[in-house]
C-alpha cells in the first residue's frame, strides 16, 4: 500500500525544553484537524505514552520492535490513545491517533556507535504497517542512537528551545548536527524550524533571546511562539488533549498549535509518498 505520509522528529539537544509537551500538543492539533497520526515515543522515560492516555497491552513496545523491524507490524502492536475516542465524543471527525508505545528498552539503542544498517530500524519498522498521514517522533534529548534513528525515518526536524542561553547555544550545535547527518546519511532530511517554547512575555531575558533567535535562524524560527502555560502540567497529568481541555487558557493554546501545526508541516516541498 502506498500512503501519504510526512515523518517529523520532534528534537532537542537539551532536556527541559518541553519537547513532549510540543510533541503533544502537534498531536493535539493533528487530531482535531482530522489528520490520522502516529506517535512514536523513543524517548526511554515514555513521557509522550502517559500522556498520550495509553495503557499498554500486549502490543510490543516500540524498543521490542526495532530489536526485530522487519518482522514488527507496525499496525498490530500501535496502541490506540483515549484522545481518539474523547474527540469523537466531542464532535470531532474520525481521526485517530495512535502509538508506538515508549518504554525503558529502546534505551539499548541510544549510544554513540550504532553502524548505518542500525540507523535504519526505525525506517523499517514504519515500513511494516498503518495507514498515516502524519507521523510526530518524540526524541530524546540527545543526538545519540535514537534521535540518528529517528532523523533517518524523517523528512523534518522540528526543534524545541526555550529562550534562554543554553538552549540557544544547544539549538545552534543541534542545527549543525542536522546538517552533517544531511551530508552523511539523509540527504533529504530537512528542517522544519525552530519552535519557541515556554516564552514568558514579561521576560526581558526571553524578549533579547527571542531577538537573538531572530537573528541568528531568520525565517528557521517558527510562528507563533508557544507561551508559558500555568495549567500545562495539569492538562498532561490528566492524559487530556488540549483542545478539548476546559477555560479561555486552553482554547488560546489549542489555537497556536493548530497554527503551529499547519506551520510544520507547510514546510519544505510537501507530502511525499512511502511504500508500505
Amino acid at each position: 500500500m502506498v500512503s501519504q505520509v510526512q515523518v517529523v522528529s520532534i528534537s532537542s539537544l537539551k532536556g527541559g525544553v518541553g519537547k513532549t509537551s510540543v510533541t503533544t500538543g502537534l498531536a493535539s492539533a493533528a487530531l482535531a484537524a482530522g489528520i490520522n497520526t502516529l506517535v512514536v515515543d523513543l524517548d526511554p522515560h515514555a513521557d509522550a505514552t502517559t500522556a498520550l492516555g495509553v495503557q499498554p497491552g500486549d502490543q510490543l513496545d516500540i524498543g521490542r520492535m526495532l530489536k526485530s523491524p522487519r518482522r514488527a507490524n507496525l499496525a498490530e502492536n500501535v496502541v490506540r490513545s483515549s484522545w481518539t475516542a474523547r474527540a469523537q465524543a466531542n464532535g470531532s471527525g474520525p481521526a485517530v491517533l495512535d502509538v508506538a508505545v515508549g518504554s525503558a528498552y529502546t534505551g539499548i539503542y541510544d549510544r554513540p556507535d550504532l553502524r548505518r544498517r542500525d540507523l535504519r530500524r526505525l525506517s523499517s519498522v514504519l515500513a511494516t504497517g498503518g495507514d498515516y498521514q502524519l507521523v510526530l517522533v518524540d526524541c530524546p534529548p540527545s543526538l545519540n542512537g535514537l534521535t540518528r534513528m529517528a532523523w533517518t525515518a524523517s523528512d523534518k526536524v522540528a526543534l524545541v528551545a526555550e529562550p534562554g542561553l543554553f538552549s540557544v547555544a544547544g539549538t545552534e550545535r543541534t542545527m549543525r548536527a542536522i546538517q552533517l547527518f544531511r551530508q552523511e546519511f539523509a540527504p533529504n532530511l530537512s528542517p522544519a524550524g525552530i519552535v519557541a517554547n515556554r516564552v514568558r512575555s514579561g521576560s526581558s531575558e526571553h524578549t533579547y533571546r527571542l531577538a537573538e533567535m531572530e537573528s541568528m535562524f531568520g525565517d528557521l524560527l517558527l510562528s507563533p511562539r508557544i507561551p508559558e502555560q500555568a495549567n500545562w502540567q495539569q492538562i498532561q497529568g490528566a492524559a487530556h488533549p488540549v483542545h478539548h481541555w476546559p477555560g479561555d487558557s486552553a482554547k488560546s493554546a489549542a489555537a497556536l498549535f493548530d497554527d503551529l501545526l499547519a506551520n510544520v508541516m507547510a514546510v519544505g516541498s510537501g507530502l511525499r509518498s512511502r511504500a508500505r
